[in-house]
């Protein structure tokens, strides 16, 4: 079966007011982006020098900065799903060395695919008036899909650097792309589009 993928609009620049923005970084773990992770996706490694980029202007800007990381008890339900992986408090779980974040800046310790779901992250965004999220990281169609649908169901705009997004298939993130931006209303970027005021 042949698949036509729909086009997905992009943006060639979306401008966001730092003091109203939050970066969120999800899941750049040990495991998902360190070849000798347990769920390793190459593509994730490769996006390593995307994301940088996104969190120095964000950084410099003055926006906000969020790291979300997968956070498993060691017999986690999910794992019947997948195999054990970022179990908390192990070096899988941790944020890549090259991302790993400052002094400061936020971890979201989450229990499922969505980083709203269980977590503070609602709570300290509205504290910190922010209104857009600029989501990255892996994986598209999973954690990246799940935290910036549920971001936008909370009326944040969400926009997506798609060459700071990474999948396990070009499929994969042809299909989170569409649904970010047809059934979110996010804007699909790139990391030189994203331009922090």
């Amino acid at each position: 079966m042949t698949v036509e993928l729909p086009e997905v609009p992009r943006e060639a620049e979306v401008r966001l007011p730092a003091h109203e923005t939050a970066l969120i970084v999800v899941d750049m773990q040990n495991d998902f982006a360190h070849p000798d992770g347990a769920l390793f996706v190459p593509d994730a490694e490769k996006s390593i020098p995307r994301i940088r980029a996104l969190l120095e202007g964000a950084r410099a800007a003055g926006a906000r900065v969020v790291f979300t990381q997968d956070w498993h008890a060691e017999d986690d339900p999910e794992f019947a799903i997948w195999p054990r992986h970022a179990v908390a408090g192990t070096w899988g779980a941790e944020v890549v060395e090259e991302l790993a974040p400052r002094p400061g800046e936020t971890r979201i310790h989450k229990l499922r695919y969505d980083a709203f779901y269980g977590t503070p992250l609602e709570h300290l965004l509205r504290l910190w008036g922010v209104r857009r999220v600029v989501v990255a990281g892996t994986v598209a169609n999973i954690c990246v899909l799940h935290t910036a649908g549920s971001a936008a169901l909370r009326w944040f705009e969400v926009v997506l650097p798609e060459d700071a997004t990474s999948a396990l298939t070009p499929f994969d993130l042809a299909a989170a792309l569409r649904q970010v931006s047809f059934l979110y209303q996010g804007k699909i970027t790139t990391v030189e589009g994203v331009k922090f005021a």
